[in-house]
């Protein structure tokens, strides 16, 4: 499924991080941000949604096969960054997967397993990851055909509108563990998941 792109999510203003920059922590000796490009493009082409240059995000995705995406509104919200991202999606694409950039348990075999998904559930039009235990999360792939309400997003909801339209069009993809939902939003949190993680990180 390497012809559907991946959308990865890295705008965001890591409001609640006391002045970090969540994106840029370390995770097993790479910054988070770096790591979750290097798994993305691992399975399929990747743009990325950056805030306005200059930015340090940028330069940690230096050398990586990928197209970065500046978000002139990123201040907005999630839907500016899907917004212009999705308008350099290649018009020959069938669908687009949609990734966060905070989320330090993703895998490129979890990424891989929603994508297969979307070849084995083709009477579907959005593939979505979710926990072992069931609860929604991430990634998302949307089909070509919502491609025009993805684009008519505002504000910072993400596209849990459209999501919610087709619930009956929708198919969850079971991830490991907490992959799919895992994301670390505070210092306490990383300190929480180092602690449990211990060395490898």
């Amino acid at each position: 499924m390497a012809n559907i792109p991946i959308i990865l999510l890295a705008a965001g203003q890591s409001s609640r991080m006391g002045g970090q920059d969540k994106l840029l922590q370390t995770v097993e000796g790479q910054p988070l941000l770096r790591r979750t490009a290097m798994i993305a493009r691992d399975a399929a082409p990747v743009i990325v949604a950056l805030p306005p240059a200059p930015h340090p995000r940028y330069e940690v995705l230096d050398g990586l096969a990928l197209r970065k995406v500046e978000i002139a509104d990123a201040s907005e919200g999630m839907n500016a960054s899907l917004r212009g991202a999705l308008a350099q999606v290649p018009p020959d694409a069938p669908a687009v997967m949609v990734l966060l950039a905070d989320l330090p348990e993703i895998t490129t075999d979890d990424l891989n397993a929603v994508l297969a998904s979307v070849r084995t559930h083709r009477e579907k039009l959005i593939w979505r990851g979710a926990t072992a235990d069931g609860k929604p999360g991430h990634p998302v792939v949307f089909d070509r055909r919502l491609f025009d309400q993805l684009g008519e997003l505002t504000g910072d909801d993400g596209a849990q509108s459209i999501v919610r339209a087709q619930a009956d069009k929708l198919h969850l993809q079971t991830l490991p563990d907490q992959n799919a939902l895992l994301d670390l939003d505070t210092p306490e949190d990383w300190a929480r998941w180092r602690a449990r993680r211990g060395p490898k990180t």
